[in-house]
């Protein structure tokens, strides 16, 4: 039996040998109880439809772990976990981003992130990350997490991944510094800017490729290739045409003066 129903059930117990509830009321409380526990392992947050293929379920689990990166000199990490946290923001779940002191909110609304359910958070001290992002996890449903080059202390990553567990928060980890191994790893292994010419153009998409992998659920690779950002700034599958755009004028050849 699990840890914390044992400890429901010893409270149940105390209850009744006081003589202050019935019953009724006794299971009332059991179920109130245990039911943050039973949705941490049921419930996945919603994720656009574009990422869905890259996900056990379709869709994040509740309580688990997500590192976010691409391979040197690529980028993309960071859109790609505003990406993923868009559809459950606009859903109703509010998001905490932690030591992105530069994030693109334009960037973020354009692929669909509710800025109205999304705060930023200044990173801590390095002391500090482990009673800072504690006190957030008890109250986000997703938290976005940079180390920054300090990194976080194994004993602290240790126990803010248990917290997250135990509250049903997905934790999103960006950048290098932290212990252990993510629940699920997306990396952007492949990008390419659509649009330039030789010399001429305007930068339109970028076609990304990522992977996913991780442990358990989450152990078979696979691959998606996708549009980060589209034309319109939003996430597409890339068997979705690049939207039309509007016809250049033609350029004016020069001509000597005197």
């Amino acid at each position: 039996m699990p840890t914390t129903l044992h400890a429901a059930l010893d409270g149940i117990e105390q209850v009744f040998d006081a003589g202050t509830m019935g019953a009724a009321e006794a299971l009332e409380e059991l179920k109130e109880r245990v039911r943050p526990v039973a949705l941490a392992q049921q419930q996945r947050l919603p994720v656009l439809p574009g990422l869905a293929d890259l996900l056990p379920g379709a869709g994040l689990r509740r309580g688990s772990t997500v590192s976010i990166s691409a391979v040197p000199q690529m980028g993309g990490a960071t859109t790609l976990a505003l990406a993923l946290l868009a559809e459950a923001s606009r859903a109703g779940s509010w998001v905490a981003a932690v030591g992105l002191p530069s994030l693109g909110l334009v960037a973020a609304d354009e692929l669909g992130v509710a800025l109205e359910r999304l705060v930023l958070v200044a990173a801590p001290e390095r002391d500090g990350w482990g009673s800072v992002v504690a006190a957030l996890i008890d109250g986000f449903d997703l938290v976005v997490l940079h180390a920054g080059r300090g990194g976080v202390r194994p004993t602290d990553a240790r126990r803010l991944v248990a917290r997250g567990r135990e509250r049903g928060s997905v934790l999103v980890q960006l950048g290098a510094g932290w212990a252990g191994e993510a629940d699920l790893a997306l990396q952007v292994t492949a990008a390419r800017w659509e649009g330039l010419g030789e010399g001429h153009g305007h930068l339109r998409a970028r076609r990304v490729t990522v992977t996913s992998g991780g442990r358990g659920e989450a152990a078979r690779p696979r691959q998606v290739d996708l549009w980060l950002p589209s034309s319109e700034g939003t996430v597409a599958p890339v068997y979705e045409p690049l939207a039309a755009r509007p016809a250049a004028e033609p350029v004016r050849p020069l001509r000597a003066v005197s």
